[in-house]
């Protein structure tokens, strides 16, 4: 296998050729005069040639070192701009963020706030990935995700923005023709209607004020993969779900279903902003992430806009 070149010592030998001293490269280098003296000498044994002249008072070129300084210094200049374009886009907000969001909450809470986050940061794009899904950021290289849940135990940074309450729904039609559940375990008497990315997507826990603990494992003729397809169902009294308030808010005030249970209510999620773990993140995936969180933070309640 080929060598990769010294680029250490080419950098060095261009900034002694640019500084015609090894004591002052090696000042500006924050180097001893050795190690300085050291690569050059190295560089010269993997060349095959003698680079400068040296005297005590004197430093001169040799025919190779005229010959490789050119390229030296061109590969030390675009190092330095290399460098410094990374610690550019590092400090100013800039390039692309890889977003993912659940897709009811994505189009309905995050995509219409999207034009403002522009707006403050027009040097910064967003792939915006909608997908009910529990997406592995890290293998498919995302660099923020929200995620509704009370969240398992995991690698990844999590920051909670806001609480995410669920209801236990039916429409009254619904409740007129099957009766009305006063207590979770009569759910099993009835019909159901499923979402298939809940953490426990087969059983429904349920607690109460006291803190006793129910489970139940609901029955019925539809599961969907995302939860703003249940609500039709619904509120065509086809059946029970439960539902995120960003989803059913309205439709609960509209009188359109009702909550039942009201006792008793499922594990409360929250919001939450995740993030790979790792070193510094770069500044535009940090104003997108502080920017998410303080428009959430600031919202008492996450709910679906108004229908016409």
């Amino acid at each position: 296998m080929a060598k990769l070149p010294d680029f250490e010592g080419l950098a060095i030998f261009a900034k002694v050729v640019e500084l015609r001293s090894f004591a002052a490269a090696a000042g500006e280098l924050a180097l001893s005069k050795a190690t300085v003296s050291k690569a050059v000498s190295r560089l010269e044994e993997r060349l095959g040639a003698r680079l400068f002249n040296r005297t005590s008072r004197r430093l001169a070129l040799t025919d190779a070192g005229q010959k490789l300084s050119g390229r030296a210094e061109r590969l030390l200049a675009d190092g330095e701009a290399a460098e410094s374009e990374a610690l550019a886009q590092s400090v100013a907000p800039r390039g692309l963020v890889r977003l993912a969001v659940p897709m009811t909450f994505g189009v309905k809470a995050v995509a219409p706030i999207l034009p403002e986050f522009f707006r403050q940061y027009p040097d910064v794009a967003v792939d915006l990935h909608l997908s009910d899904a529990m997406v592995d950021l890290i293998g498919e290289g995302f660099d923020v995700g929200l995620r509704i849940a009370s969240l398992p135990d995991s690698s990844l940074i999590a920051r909670r923005l806001c609480a995410m309450p669920r209801y236990t729904v039916a429409s009254a039609a619904y409740l007129k023709r099957h009766g009305r559940p006063m207590h979770p375990m009569h759910l099993a008497q009835h019909r159901c209607l499923g979402y298939a990315y809940l953490s426990t997507p087969d059983v429904w826990h349920y607690i109460n004020a006291r803190g006793e603990q129910v489970s139940v494992r609901p029955g019925g003729p539809l599961r969907v993969n995302n939860g703003e397809a249940l609500l039709p169902a619904v509120i065509a009294g086809l059946g029970i779900a439960d539902l995120p308030d960003f989803i059913v808010g309205d439709a609960i005030a509209s009188g359109e279903v009702e909550v039942i249970l009201k006792d008793w209510k499922q594990t409360e999620g929250a919001v939450h902003l995740v993030t790979p773990p790792g070193g510094p993140r770069p500044a535009r995936v940090e104003v997108l992430a502080d920017f998410l969180a303080k428009h959430f933070a600031k919202a008492k309640r996450l709910k679906s806009p108004r229908r016409a």
